[in-house]
């Protein structure tokens, strides 16, 4: 082999790889929109209004289905572990164990510590104070034992895939894990709320503002690494430069 063709070879090893998805930062008007969603179904549900109704008669559909009692109960119920947290949390700590050897950083730590913290306290916030019961209850009501609004499984999924992706991409990992990232960013919430209701576990505005809850963490965890993690210099000397 020439000592050209030697020099091509380490110059193809040492180019970073390049961006091969977005880092998915919720851009302002989709956080508009699910703070209006939030908001608005929140509102129209303690007004006992029309989306109530409407989840009722879904439950109703899919309580026929029995598909708790039938075969395909733990396929599914696998599905709604793309949004349970032992599974994510599993995936993340083998994530940014590997980029705090490889960067010698501890960002994507401090920024998945961060988005648990908020998505357990925002999401329990709204729990504890709707007090919706789940369709397992013989109707939908309000009070001190209910826990199901919004589905924080679904939450989950958007927040914490989301913050896998955006590490994933920062740090230029391998074009097919960015990618896998990138699927389990936008497929993992909507396969977790469709296979949630299908079991009726959730209602389908658990699942709404689920997603819409989890999308404006997602962009609240953005803002704080902006505002603050970004000036932890000791942090950002490990940080790969975009």
């Amino acid at each position: 082999m020439t000592r050209g063709a030697v020099d091509r070879m380490a110059t193809a090893a040492d180019r970073p790889v390049p961006r091969v998805v977005g880092v998915c930062r919720p851009p302002w008007w989709v956080l508009l929109l699910a703070a209006l969603v939030t908001v608005g179904v929140t509102v129209n549900l303690l007004g006992r209004g029309w989306l109530e109704r409407m989840d009722l008669r879904v439950s109703e559909v899919t309580s026929v289905w029995a598909l708790r009692d039938s075969w395909a109960y733990w396929p599914i119920w696998v599905v709604t572990q793309l949004g349970g947290r032992v599974t994510i949390l599993v995936v993340l700590a083998g994530l940014v164990t590997w980029l705090a050897v490889r960067e010698r950083t501890l960002v994507p730590l401090v920024r998945v510590v961060v988005a648990l913290a908020l998505l357990t306290t925002v999401v329990y916030a709204f729990k504890w104070g709707t007090g919706r019961t789940a369709p397992a209850f013989p109707g939908s009501f309000f009070h001190q034992d209910g826990a199901s609004y919004p589905s924080g499984h679904v939450a989950n999924a958007v927040l914490m895939w989301g913050v896998a992706r955006w590490q994933a991409v920062e740090y230029r990992l391998p074009a097919g894990v960015q990618r896998a990232a990138w699927l389990l960013s936008v497929l993992g919430p909507v396969a977790t709320g469709v296979a949630m209701v299908a079991l009726d576990f959730h209602w389908v505005t658990d699942a709404v503002v689920g997603l819409s809850v989890g999308l404006l963490l997602l962009g609240v965890v953005h803002a704080l690494d902006a505002a603050v993690l970004s000036r932890w210099v000791g942090a950002r000397a490990g940080r790969s430069e975009a």
